[in-house]
């Protein structure tokens, strides 16, 4: 299939160079590329399309009124990442981790941190996402964040940048998996060839990180979902499925003497570790929004009695707030003596004077975000968006500075994917999940993320982006 005519503009294309060369981790795929016809690769693109729906690899949106249910389309073309590349954003993603744990830790107990100024304590205690139930808490084993999802991009320096850190109950490792065996019988021969590190063992080793969690020899396990009709319900489910544990809604548990049960065929069955898929302010009514359905009375006191672990902790979700974000690189100095591996996207913080002056004077070269808005909603694009948006955001701004980052506009890499005009580059993102257990292990593959619409930056499922195969090569 022809590649002629494809442009990499002024942004890093992942498979050519500037002047059109093809990179050397894309070599095998790029000759594979030359002697396969348009005809076959449509093949394998509707052969994808088919599959995943037969799946059921479905995300539901809810904010479209063409239906509920929607396919995450994967583009049959993989991403390839170099070994080389790897290590360097593995290294990067566990120092991290390592120190967000610490913070999380820290903030919930003696706030040295906010006692010696890196962080301003007001930013913390006076986010909605600090639960005062929280505090005095040490979770088990002292992990906070047990599965994250951080979304990097690619600037044109062809350098990563941490765009956010997902701590609460990142999505999308479902997909990552399934995406793997589809593309792999797509290209079986290629895909052994090139030596691609395997992403299968994901499940097992989701298993064996929450079992860490307790205690018992063999620790019951549950995957506790709000129910069919979320977004990632399918997730939920799958993962529950390949782990080989149960999928529990919040009125399948009951709490007594501060034991958490299962309600089963055979009576009650006390359950020790809950990957919980419930946001915090639903997980127990007793605790946090006293009318929540989903969420399970008394199982926040039985987590503090160190009767059932909870993965993620509550509480994780103050340090992913966008605004928090821009103090992560002074967060990781503080508690590690370390300058990041991996840089941040330049932040500018509209409750500070100077920064907010200047988002205000520039608003149409910048991304502006709200701090807690996540799925690409409470977002401005500067560059693509009209001045009726730019006053409108100027003015939430003025209205609640302390609310509203903004960056740079980043170009994003392009990776190639199969379009109706053939073989085009498409801006991505990636998110790669990270384990922390008895260690921290990321996983090596991720969820790439894809505008499927030309010339977007916007790759996030409920605003139309698609995916992609993720391959991080052995050498």
């Amino acid at each position: 299939m022809k590649t002629e005519g494809y442009s990499c503009d002024e942004h890093y294309d992942e498979m050519f160079t500037a002047d059109g060369q093809v990179r050397e981790h894309y070599e095998e795929f790029y000759n594979y590329l030359s002697k396969v016809s348009s005809k076959k690769m449509n093949q394998l693109q509707f052969s994808a399309n088919k599959t995943q729906k037969a799946m059921g690899m479905t995300f539901n949106v809810y904010h479209d009124n063409q239906g509920l249910e929607k396919i995450l389309h994967l583009d049959i073309i993989p991403r390839i990442i170099p070994n080389s590349e790897w290590k360097k954003l593995e290294a990067g993603l566990k120092q991290r981790i390592y120190a967000l744990n610490l913070f999380l830790q820290d903030v919930y107990n003696e706030q040295k941190i906010l006692k010696d100024g890196i962080v301003p304590s007001d930013l913390i205690l006076g986010s909605k996402d600090y639960l005062k139930p929280c505090i005095g808490l040490t979770p088990p084993k002292g992990i906070w964040c047990h599965i994250t999802g951080t979304d990097l991009v690619k600037d044109k320096d062809g350098e990563y940048y941490i765009l956010e850190d997902n701590l609460r109950c990142p999505s999308g490792v479902s997909y990552m998996l399934e995406s793997r065996e589809i593309i792999k019988r797509a290209y079986p021969q290629l895909f052994n060839d090139e030596g691609v590190m395997p992403v299968s063992d994901y499940p097992a080793k989701l298993l064996k990180m929450l079992q860490f969690l307790s205690d018992k020899p063999k620790p019951v396990v549950g995957v506790l979902t709000p129910g069919i009709y979320n977004s990632a319900y399918f997730e939920h489910s799958y993962l529950a499925l390949q782990m080989g544990v149960e999928l529990v809604n919040g009125v399948d548990l009951i709490v007594k003497n501060k034991k958490a049960y299962m309600q089963t065929t055979k009576g009650l069955e006390q359950i020790d570790v809950i990957y919980r898929r419930i946001d915090d302010a639903f997980l127990d009514p007793l605790t946090f929004n006293p009318h929540s359905m989903l969420g399970v009375p008394g199982l926040f006191e039985a987590y503090k009695a160190g009767n059932v672990a909870l993965a993620n902790a509550p509480g994780t979700g103050v340090a992913d707030d966008k605004a928090v974000y821009a103090y992560v690189p002074r967060i990781i100095k503080y508690y590690l003596g370390e300058e990041p591996i991996l840089n941040n996207v330049p932040t500018y913080l509209c409750r500070e004077d100077q920064d907010r002056t200047y988002v205000l004077e520039n608003i149409e070269k910048l991304v502006v975000k709200e701090t807690n808005a996540a799925g690409g909603y409470g977002m401005l694009i500067g560059p693509k968006s009209t001045k009726e948006e730019q006053d409108k955001f100027r003015q939430l701004i003025k209205d609640n500075p302390t609310n509203y980052i903004a960056q740079p506009t980043l170009s994003l890499s392009t990776v190639p994917c199969l379009t109706d005009e053939g073989i085009q580059g498409r801006h991505v993102d990636l998110r790669p999940y990270i384990l922390y257990g008895n260690e921290i292990e990321v996983i090596p593959g991720a969820l790439t993320r894809v505008a499927l619409k030309k010339g977007s930056l916007v790759v996030n499922s409920s605003q139309g982006g698609g995916s992609k195969d993720t391959w991080v090569l052995y050498n």
